[in-house]
């Protein structure tokens, strides 16, 4: 007997949780947002994976000895219902996949990803994001408090830098590839910008 294949619905109204989201098996990359289904982007183009990996290397090279990882798509993250408080796979209905992330607090790391908002999030942006998708993402991280949020453009060699106060994001000066960037949250976290976009 064949194993019936499940996937998601994309019916108006239909609510997804990550109990769910475990037993999908389908070739594209998808995000369950307040438990609605979000096609991930096709596969990065070649910029975009480049300045995931140079952005990797200044990272995993500042965290290696300290008491934060790092970690680069595909990684899990899943955000808890605030008035749930309920870890259960079907209690929890947003997962998503951070292009890099950090977190400092081991307890929300398992085998399966991290359970609770990482400290610092980056997203690249690629020509196929949509505005729909960073809005969803934007308020998604600052509704959950991930502490500074950085969004990568290498369209125009920018990085924007969000920070949290108050439980709203705060935007810092665009960062582009004449500047030193410099974390707000982890202040010794600095690189010349030119050297993520350069070929």
């Amino acid at each position: 007997m064949t194993k019936e294949v499940k996937e998601p619905s994309m019916a108006y109204g239909k609510v997804y949780t990550y109990a769910d989201y475990l037993t999908w098996t389908i070739k594209e990359r998808i995000e369950l947002i307040k438990g609605r289904v979000f096609k991930m982007s096709p596969a990065p183009a070649v910029k975009h994976q480049k300045v995931s990996r140079e952005l990797s290397l200044q990272l995993g090279t500042f965290f290696k000895h300290t008491n934060c990882q790092m970690f680069t798509a595909p990684f899990d993250v899943r955000l808890t219902d605030k008035r749930k408080k309920s870890k259960k796979d079907e209690d929890i209905t947003t997962v998503f996949q951070p292009d890099l992330c950090v977190i400092c607090d081991e307890n929300k790391l398992d085998e399966r990803g991290c359970i609770g908002a990482p400290d610092l999030i980056i997203e690249i942006l690629s020509p196929s994001n949509s505005s729909k998708e960073m809005k969803n993402k934007y308020e998604l991280y600052e509704e959950n408090g991930v502490k500074e949020y950085w969004v990568v453009d290498y369209t125009h060699q920018t990085i924007l830098i969000y920070i949290l106060e108050n439980n709203t994001y705060k935007s810092l000066k665009p960062y582009t590839s004449e500047d030193v960037i410099q974390s707000y949250l982890f202040s010794k976290l600095t690189f010349d910008v030119k050297e993520i976009f350069e070929d």
